[in-house]
């Protein structure tokens, strides 16, 4: 029996396109199995709704509901916000406590992504922090990664359209 070898192909605006790995797969005689990764225009990854989990999450958020925002993460969690990280339920309260309850941090999601396991959220983001130099409004990404019904991995990013 032949070994078959994959044949990585991604998508570029919904049409297949080998990557180098793939093109030289495809010069090998040996046969191969395709493999498709959807795009981000792919509808796979298109709009979904807030799932309950981080539905959660933004009501605490908004509601400034600090014990109730806890309950979302697991004990090991990593939150990464301005570029900095708070690993563990002890940092992420201490985060939440000043950057989120403190600053009376509001999210208004506008958008929800899945892809794959992961869910990113966008939102237009309020409250009493320093909003000097900052676009209104505010959009930050969300970028969360469920396990078990809590909260593993929470990335927030400014994307950034004016550079």
């Amino acid at each position: 029996m032949k070994a078959a070898r994959f044949l990585q192909v991604f998508t570029s605006y919904n049409e297949p396109r080998l990557t180098n790995f793939g093109m030289l797969l495809k010069m090998m005689l040996i046969p191969t199995v395709t493999i498709y990764m959807t795009s981000p225009r792919s509808p796979a990854n298109g709009p979904t709704a807030l799932p309950p989990l981080i539905a959660e999450f933004v009501e605490a958020a908004n509601s400034f509901d600090l014990e109730q925002l806890m309950v979302s993460f697991a004990d090991d969690a990593l939150v990464n916000d301005q570029l900095r990280d708070y690993w563990g339920k002890a940092a992420i309260r201490r985060w939440a406590e000043r950057d989120v309850i403190g600053e009376k941090l509001t999210i208004a999601v506008t958008k929800v992504v899945k892809h794959y396991d992961n869910f990113i959220v966008t939102a237009d983001i309020d409250g009493n922090f320093d909003k000097r130099g900052l676009p209104d409004p505010l959009v930050l990404a969300f970028y969360f990664t469920p396990h078990d019904d809590l909260i593993i991995q929470l990335i927030i990013l400014r994307n950034r359209h004016d550079i």
